[in-house]
């Protein structure tokens, strides 16, 4: 098979603010293999959480090290190529990972989700994001939101202000206000909390209906973990904490749900192993993204039917996106009819 790496930017919308600061565009890679006339497409999109970084430049040196040597594999056989793509960055893995799924849904002639024996109909609805800002700015971008989502039933809220909880409560406030009661609403502080915030706030959003909240606390206070979660009546997902299926057994006992990002993971087969060994374990499962355009998102919307939560929207929120794919249904992100991935260019 043969290999190119196109590098793309995409600009966001509106910039997104989290505790950790803010996003305004990414340069992400647009990865094609082909053999027996056959193209599959994967993208990788570099990220920080903190305390893991993945650079652009890196991913694109590894995958372009590596593509000589894949030369003389068929898309079929997964299972020789499988110790290659495991020196890789789990980004550049996730790229090819994905190309190699959509080469295979192609030679098939079947959407992915179909190839899985998916059913479209469990796919639940996507969040939208509304970044950290003042309350008047978070509930102009919340209008925004809700113009452009046909039939939108789910918002994440970002918090974890520098400014501390009372910027944080203030900006909440002012959005439930102008967020209709029938909607799925849930938190993310992206490990901006102590402890002591994230125990307060947490009873304090439970009186106001919360669904739920994501990354509490740092990385470096996961061992807090099952303290805050003993003490939260919501439950407690975790982003930055958990990568891939390795993870899971340690966080098993402390948290409630994951949040599964195919950048993290590595591809839609280690998606498949994280939500299985999830369930395995009685957590619930939330997919995310980073700033992926449509290519990607599309490629997590395949597998959306086996997951409780949906925040698939970044690509919803670029103003140069190449691509197109999965379309908004009622408030769903839900894959096509098309073979492979259903992804083209616009």
């Amino acid at each position: 098979m043969q290999i190119s790496i196109t590098p793309f930017t995409v600009h966001k919308r509106v910039a997104l603010t989290i505790s950790r600061g803010t996003h305004a565009q990414s340069t992400n890679l647009w990865v094609r293999l082909t053999a027996d006339g056959i193209e599959g497409w994967g993208e990788a999109t570099p990220f920080s959480v903190g305390t893991h970084t993945q650079t652009v430049t890196q991913i694109q040196q590894e995958l372009t090290d590596l593509t000589p040597l894949l030369s003389s594999f068929h898309p079929l056989e997964r299972q020789r190529l499988a110790p290659h793509l495991a020196t890789l960055s789990s980004a550049a893995r996730a790229a090819l990972d994905v190309a190699l799924h959509d080469w295979l849904g192609k030679h098939t002639g079947l959407p992915l989700w179909q190839l899985w024996g998916l059913d479209r109909q469990q796919i639940g609805p996507t969040a939208v994001t509304v970044g950290i800002s003042s309350p008047d700015q978070a509930c102009d971008r919340l209008h925004q939101w809700q113009t452009q989502v046909p039939g939108l039933r789910s918002v994440k809220i970002k918090l974890g202000s520098p400014q501390g909880g009372e910027a944080d409560r203030a900006m909440m406030t002012a959005l439930l206000g102008k967020i209709p009661s029938d909607t799925k609403i849930s938190v993310d502080a992206n490990g901006g909390w102590s402890l002591a915030t994230a125990t307060e706030m947490a009873d304090w959003l439970a009186d106001r209906g919360i669904t739920y909240i994501e990354q509490p606390l740092p990385v470096e206070l996961d061992h807090k973990l099952g303290t805050l979660s003993a003490r939260s009546p919501l439950p407690i997902f975790v982003d930055e904490s958990c990568f891939d299926t390795h993870d899971i057994p340690r966080l098993a006992d402390h948290v409630q749900g994951i949040n599964i990002k195919l950048m993290k993971a590595g591809g839609l087969a280690e998606v498949q192993r994280m939500i299985h060994a999830a369930r395995a374990c009685d957590l619930q499962v939330m997919f995310g993204c980073y700033s992926d355009s449509a290519l990607a998102n599309t490629a997590l919307a395949h597998l959306s039917a086996l997951v409780d939560h949906v925040d698939l929207d970044s690509h919803l929120n670029l103003i140069d996106d190449p691509f197109q794919g999965a379309t908004i249904h009622n408030g769903c992100l839900q894959p096509s009819n098309s073979p492979g991935l259903g992804v083209g260019l616009k």
